[in-house]
């Protein structure tokens, strides 16, 4: 009897375990928005701090927050809202 008892308590938060490691990553409320630069964007953002693609900061393309269609030299814009609104750019490697 207090094994069914056990089970039935903890059925519903296991499930929502199980269903909670399944979903993607890039759906997860706490995700900050990723976002894939246009040619022109990448232009005027390089021009703007005057630098090159090189002196990004670096992103695997096999990182799993990434969306799917990102090849290497794209560069991903991300934004978060933690402490306001904050960009960050990042070039795509392999």
């Amino acid at each position: 009897m207090a094994f069914l008892f056990f089970r039935e308590r903890f059925k519903k938060p296991f499930l929502h375990n199980i269903l909670f490691h399944l979903s993607p990553i890039t759906m997860h409320i706490l995700q900050p928005k990723h976002s894939k630069l246009k040619p022109e964007e990448v232009k005027n953002l390089l021009h703007k701090f005057d630098i090159a693609v090189s002196q990004l900061p670096k992103i695997k393309v096999t990182d799993p927050a990434l969306s799917e269609g990102l090849v290497r030299g794209d560069v991903v814009k991300i934004e978060s809202d933690f402490e306001g609104r904050k960009r960050t750019y990042f070039r795509v490697v392999s």
